[in-house]
């Protein structure tokens, strides 16, 4: 297949990338750097080296592998870059990880929640407008994310939900309760694909994906200049992989607030297994699908427990700290996300309990003099800072 990757310079991208291209797919990845500058800026890095610019890894990747990865270096918000590359590549797949990732990027300042908005929904935008007029039959699979259903006290359906209203019947998209600026890019980036795939015949895959961990692929394993990012910072860094950072080095695990938060979590190599299962079965004309896309459910507590306690195996000294919450989000929750589509497609997960320790403290173990402690602790505030200490007090 002709496979279009977006965001292929990123944590997700780049493995998937190689992932496509190690098993003979004409491979094609697009990508303009934003991450790298947003960590510029502020002055914070990837735990791992990343192998110099995009063409240069994926050189390296054709030198080690054999394998072919071509490039764009490019703003998926210009219409000048979208539309000849849809046009000139006529991809089969499009895999859609081109957005700004992070929640509290988009509350760091107004400038960063419209920069997020406006980068998230526009070029998504022109993804879909690039597909209608160039590869209508082509197949978007487009990486949500479990924060658009918020935390409702209902189970989480995947996409849609039956509703039963005044003695009438239909199947309507599942409520969105998004908890950031962020969020609410992505629940109009899947008001649009529907739209899109409702109107012009269009066929699209939206992974509502929870949240990823690990470090290592089999592709990545090959050559350590084609490692992919770790973000540890309390920008782009998530729960688990912020843990597993502090438990090696031995910093506190910082739980924000009282820890109850509840998410859907999966390994990084099951995402690239779920984004194969959908590529390969894909939607149909006229139809947006929406699977959610993790293996297990975890508190974060249950987290800074489950890293604590495989640290002692590794004869690591693990201690938790709970934390003022700098986000505003319900810490105690029910929360109940159903997750059977993947698997009826033969997901065959990893889990946590079984790969922590292996994945994830010995490959940061190789990389902790890079670390910059500076960046872990939260900085960024969901409320504004007069705001934020009435409540605290």
């Amino acid at each position: 297949m002709r496979i279009l990757v977006l965001g292929g310079d990123g944590y997700l991208g780049w493995p998937t990338a190689m992932y496509f291209s190690s098993r003979g797919h004409d491979v094609h990845a697009v990508d303009n750097y934003f991450r790298r500058r947003a960590h510029k800026d502020a002055g914070t890095d990837s735990l791992t080296p990343i192998g110099g610019s995009l063409p240069e890894r994926a050189e390296t990747w054709r030198e080690v592998t054999g394998y072919r990865i071509d490039v764009t270096e490019g703003d998926l918000t210009d219409w000048s870059v979208v539309e000849p590359l849809v046009r000139d590549f006529s991809p089969e797949a499009v895999i859609h990880y081109g957005e700004q990732p992070s929640a509290p990027y988009s509350f760091i300042t107004r400038e960063h929640a419209v920069f997020t908005q406006y980068n998230n929904v526009v070029n998504t935008l022109n993804v879909l407008w690039a597909m209608r007029d160039h590869a209508p039959d082509a197949h978007l699979v487009k990486l949500g994310t479990m924060g658009e259903y918020g935390t409702p006290n209902i189970d989480i359906e995947e996409g849609y939900i039956d509703i039963r209203h005044n003695g009438r019947t239909d199947r309507l998209p599942f409520p969105k309760l998004p908890g950031s600026f962020y969020h609410c890019s992505k629940v109009h980036d899947s008001t649009n694909i529907q739209l899109a795939c409702r109107i012009w015949g269009l066929r699209a895959t939206d992974l509502n994906q929870g949240v990823v961990y690990g470090i290592e692929t089999d592709e990545t394993k090959i050559d350590p200049r084609l490692a992919t990012r770790f973000d540890y910072d309390e920008v782009f860094g998530t729960a688990l992989n912020r843990f597993c950072l502090q438990a090696v080095i031995g910093h506190p695990l910082t739980v924000y607030g009282a820890g109850g938060q509840t998410r859907g979590y999966l390994n990084i190599v099951d995402t690239l297994a779920c984004v194969e299962l959908a590529t390969k079965n894909p939607a149909e004309p006229g139809g947006m699908r929406v699977f959610n896309q993790f293996t297990e459910q975890f508190a974060v507590n249950e987290l800074a427990d489950l890293v604590q306690r495989a640290g002692r195996e590794f004869g690591l000294d693990v201690r938790i700290e709970h934390l003022d919450n700098p986000r505003v989000e319900m810490e105690e929750h029910y929360y109940n996300a159903k997750h059977t589509a993947l698997l009826d497609l033969g997901l065959q997960p990893h889990y946590l309990s079984e790969t922590l320790v292996e994945s994830m403290f010995s490959a940061i173990g190789r990389h902790q003099d890079r670390v910059i402690t500076t960046a872990i602790m939260p900085k960024t505030t969901w409320r504004p800072r007069e705001r934020a200490r009435v409540v605290a007090e």
